[in-house]
């Protein structure tokens, strides 16, 4: 059955993920919720499978036990088609495939020409894509135009925005942006949570981290060290530098 559009309100209780091959875990008791338009920030070293909980958090993988509700839905059991149009999600590995940057951006459909536009504006890309040698019709992927990190990372985070998610989950959205692309992307942030959309975002970069609500710090092994207001965690995690010590490690 049809569910009504979210509003964003996250539920994240006692999740837990352990790889079918090996039986290792990767992630052990995790648990936080969000209201919707509120924001999360997530830090930890490399290994302590923040990637991972992102992939849960859209439902692209199934929790081992524990569960991730989305208005109260199971994220996981929620109609993929449906889903999608209320989702956003930009991964560390930012993947876009053969065809057009209008595509990309729509998410494989040919999409509405000002929503598209739109995404690209707020993710800083509409200038540099109009620089390529069709605009939004160029080719990329195999055999098309090829992207510089940058201009792949701005494409992503174009669709990502595309439409009217609810939730917005990005996995280090800054890690190839030079600082004008960066400032555009805290501006995003920004209007995004005036918005009402909930965010979750990694990054390693704490410029980034600004203007989030709360702060999840995850350690070795994927278990979670604390999670709280972000004011409280960074200074309970600061080091001498005054960068936080879990997003100092990489």
């Amino acid at each position: 059955m049809a569910l009504p559009a979210p509003s964003g309100r996250l539920l994240v209780a006692g999740v837990h993920f352990v790889l079918p091959a090996t039986r290792k875990a990767l992630l052990s008791n995790i648990g936080f919720e969000l209201a919707p338009g509120e924001s999360l920030g997530i830090i930890g070293p490399s290994g302590s499978g923040k990637s991972t909980l992102l992939r849960l958090l859209v439902g692209a993988w199934p929790c081992s036990s524990g569960i991730v509700r989305l208005d109260g839905a199971n994220i996981y059991a929620w109609p993929r088609e449906a889903l999608c149009r209320f989702i956003g999600y930009l991964p560390q590995d930012v993947e876009l495939f053969t065809g057009t940057v209008r595509e990309n951006i729509a998410r494989m459909v040919q999409g509405d020409p000002e929503a598209i536009v739109r995404a690209a504006c707020r993710a800083h890309a509409h200038e540099m894509i109009l620089g390529l040698p069709q605009g939004y019709e160029t080719q990329i992927g195999e055999n098309g135009h090829d992207l510089s990190g940058g201009q792949a990372q701005r494409i992503g985070i174009a669709r990502a925005f595309y439409g009217d998610p609810r939730l917005v989950v990005l996995d280090e959205p800054n890690a190839n942006l030079d600082s004008a692309g960066e400032d555009a992307l805290v501006t995003a942030i920004a209007d995004l949570k005036n918005q009402g959309v909930t965010l979750v975002i990694v990054a390693h970069r704490p410029s980034i981290l600004a203007s989030v609500d709360t702060m999840l710090v995850l350690g070795p092994g994927g278990t979670m060290e604390a999670c709280g207001p972000k004011a409280e965690i960074m200074q309970r995690f600061a080091r001498p530098s005054g960068m936080p010590v879990a997003a100092a490690a990489r």
